[in-house]
């Protein structure tokens, strides 16, 4: 055993040029960089609810502390999803379809209305937005409906279609509710994916064509999805009714300036700002702390998102599809849906109900992303943990070879020695047979 590990750390340091020990078993970085966003999220949130947690609840700290609730059973899921193989998601992701859809079905017969939206199931103490665990379920038996039918979706349009019949299925259970957000996030992490599994261009063109013209067909034909788009072309014709929210947040930005006016005193998070702990948290971050601030978070998203496409890479590479797809899932609708939540509140896109990764109030958001992360880690671990195993598959080859080698020596030494010794017995016996003939 002491042989095959030195062996092992021979092979290692001659192909990395560092010793063995010291590769990491997990991703530093990614984890490193998850925190701090959840860290940055925690203080915004803290500051832009005090206000409104105030009023409502009496406790200035009551948004603040429940989001400390939700981080801990997001870093809680996250520990418990890491720990499972990737095989399991891989056999398991057609029952996942059928939970989210289970999950939409329920939030529409016994989901809790808010604000005119059904989008929560009440379970006791613990809410859950359904749309949440939906996203992550639909990625991943997408992911694994690219491996099973590669052929069939690169190939021929059915296997191309095929999907697409899924996502309308779940898309027409997301507008009852209504969320039309997430079904934005999700009809673009699709034609993502399908694009990077190889979908022929007409078919990814038209698909986008489609998409479009449907999204834009929804916001035509109902009244306050146009008036949000309306208010979003011009939000000062109306500042004081449907550009109110957005005229805030766009105050909020401006007085933010380079650096901010300080972690605390914003302005805009006195109420005058509606969702400014949760939609629009971003708003609140880039008043206090400034174009620095946003810019930090911009970036630390998008080092998350590159390495997502980079592990997806590398398990594409080392033929593993299903984590290389799910890894690029992962990625796509990250980077999405933090284009959304930032360009809504900067006044780019109309307003829409999403929010940051990682970084906004919201115990279901904060869980389901939380996961997500766990899962790249999860397969950056098994890509590692397969390179080792395959140095020391060929570390345990080469002892035996060695072995095999040193047994040779020594039987040639034997061989040798018995002929050595063989050679001198001859010589011994034929210098008495001299002495006893010069003796006669």
């Amino acid at each position: 055993m002491n042989a095959v590990t030195s062996q092992l750390a021979s092979l290692f340091s001659a192909r990395h040029d560092e010793p063995a020990h010291s590769e990491p078993v997990f991703d530093g970085g990614i984890v490193l960089v998850a925190f701090a966003l959840m860290a940055i999220g925690l203080i915004i949130v803290c500051s832009a609810s005090m206000p409104i947690a105030d009023r409502l609840h009496d406790n200035p700290f009551y948004f603040a502390i429940r989001h400390g609730i939700y981080l801990i059973g997001a870093v809680i899921a996250a520990m418990v999803v890491v720990q499972l193989p990737m095989q399991f998601w891989r056999v398991a992701n057609p029952y996942m379809l059928l939970l989210a859809i289970g999950l939409l079905v329920a939030v529409l017969l016994i989901g809790r209305n808010v604000n005119g939206s059904t989008r929560w199931l009440a379970l006791g103490p613990i809410t859950i937005q359904a749309a949440e665990p939906a996203k992550l379920f639909f990625f991943c038996y997408l992911a694994g409906y690219l491996v099973r039918r590669y052929d069939e979706v690169t190939e021929n349009l059915k296997g191309f279609i095929k999907p697409l019949v899924v996502f309308f299925i779940l898309a027409l259970l997301l507008l009852a509710q209504p969320d039309l957000g997430t079904v934005v996030v999700m009809l673009a992490t699709t034609i993502g994916l399908l694009f990077l599994a190889g979908a022929r261009l007409w078919q990814f063109f038209a698909l986008m064509f489609v998409g479009i013209l449907a999204v834009v067909a929804l916001i035509v034909f109902e009244e306050y999805r146009l008036r949000r788009v309306t208010s979003f072309l011009d939000p000062w014709a109306d500042p004081f009714g449907s550009g109110y929210q957005l005229t805030q947040s766009l105050m909020a930005y401006g007085r933010g300036n380079w650096f901010g006016q300080g972690l605390g005193n914003s302005l805009q998070k006195l109420e005058f700002l509606p969702e400014a702990h949760t939609d629009f948290v971003m708003a609140i971050l880039a008043e206090e702390l400034g174009f620095v601030g946003v810019m930090m978070v911009l970036l630390l998203m998008l080092w998350l998102v590159l390495r997502a496409l980079q592990i997806g890479n590398r398990a594409l590479a080392n033929d593993r599809p299903f984590d290389g797809f799910m890894a690029y899932s992962i990625g796509i609708w990250f980077s999405f849906q933090t284009a959304v939540n930032i360009g809504a509140s900067a006044g780019i896109l109309p307003t829409k109900g999403l929010t940051l990764p990682l970084v906004s109030y919201g115990g279901s958001s904060l869980i389901v992303m939380a996961v997500a992360v766990s899962l790249l880690l999860r397969i950056d671990f098994e890509l590692r943990v397969a390179g080792v195993q395959a140095l020391t598959k060929g570390a345990k080859a080469d002892a035996k070879r060695e072995a095999k080698r040193n047994k040779k020596r020594e039987a040639k030494a034997k061989v040798k020695q018995a002929m050595q010794s063989a050679e001198d017995q001859a010589e011994e016996a034929s210098f008495v047979d001299d002495e006893e003939t010069r003796h006669d």
